[in-house]
């Protein structure tokens, strides 16, 4: 994947920052406002399984207050409505995902300065779905071959290109009607699996499947670059930060938790430390 690339505008989070360095170093009778920051998107937004809860959020969308969108609003002194949610699909983004729980995007509008999202890796349940597949047939296998690419051949990335990313380009189309003097910032996702080998004992996927799995998630990535690309929105690529940081890597070392003996509630999601890298990536984008 390409290196994450900055934007190539001035972005109003930056100036409404240096607006506000530079009335702090002059007489001012008033501080500039807040940035008026906005986050959507799924469980990789939401922190789901990180502590501590976020105690104004729905109990069913597992949303921690040690977010990248948290992190990030303190980093940058932003006035932050958090409306991520475990499990969101674009869809979710259009009409209420749980009872009680309305549209993310009902979120946003002309004022709002900022906008961050992950989204995709939920539509259709592909990649969701390719991980489970994957994994039984890796226990299956015993983890010898490629039991998983062997039985679903291209399936898994055709419907990535075919209906994830049309959707997503949908999705950030609707937030720059919405907002459409805000930034709009998208994150690719951050490395499940090393480039190959894998490690079986705390994610059964086959040692072949594991680079199968990986360009599945590459093909998700590019094609939220992609969308991104079309629709005016800046694209933070994880893949460069995120090598090495695996499920599979050290415990001291990985930002996303495996299936089995790892440390959070909800297995194969970025920890602590993944959101903070994650706030980290998108602050160095708006060019703190």
């Amino acid at each position: 994947m390409p290196a994450a690339r900055r934007p190539r505008r001035t972005l109003a989070v930056a100036a409404t920052l240096a607006l506000a360095a530079a009335a702090s170093a002059a007489p001012a009778h008033a501080a500039p406002p807040p940035v008026e920051y906005v986050a959507l998107g799924d469980s990789y937004s939401a922190g789901s399984g990180i502590l501590p809860i976020d105690l104004h959020a729905p109990v069913a969308c597992l949303r921690t207050t040690a977010n990248y969108p948290h992190l990030l609003a303190d980093d940058l002194g932003a006035d932050l409505t958090d409306v991520t949610c475990g499990g969101a699909s674009t869809d979710d983004l259009f009409a209420p995902q749980h009872p009680g729980v309305p549209a993310q995007l009902d979120a946003v509008t002309a004022g709002t300065d900022l906008v961050t999202l992950t989204i995709g890796g939920n539509d259709g349940s592909t990649f969701v779905g390719a991980l489970l597949a994957c994994g039984s047939a890796g226990v299956l296998s015993a983890g010898h071959g490629n039991p998983c690419e062997r039985l679903y051949g291209d399936r898994f990335t055709a419907q990535v290109e075919q209906d994830t990313y049309p959707a997503v380009r949908r999705a950030l189309r609707e937030i720059r009607e919405r907002a459409p003097h805000a930034d709009v910032v998208v994150l690719g996702y951050p490395w499940i699996l090393p480039p190959e080998q894998g490690c079986f004992a705390k994610l059964p996927i086959a040692r072949g499947d594991v680079p199968y799995l990986r360009d599945l998630q590459a093909t998700l990535d590019d094609v939220i670059e992609r969308a991104a690309a079309e629709t005016g929105a800046t694209f933070v690529d994880l893949s460069g930060r995120s090598e090495g940081h695996d499920a599979c890597a050290p415990a001291d070392e990985r930002w996303i938790e495996p299936l089995l003996l790892g440390t959070n509630v909800v297995p194969v999601h970025p920890n602590a430390r993944g959101e903070a890298a994650m706030a980290d990536a998108v602050a160095d984008a708006l060019g703190r």
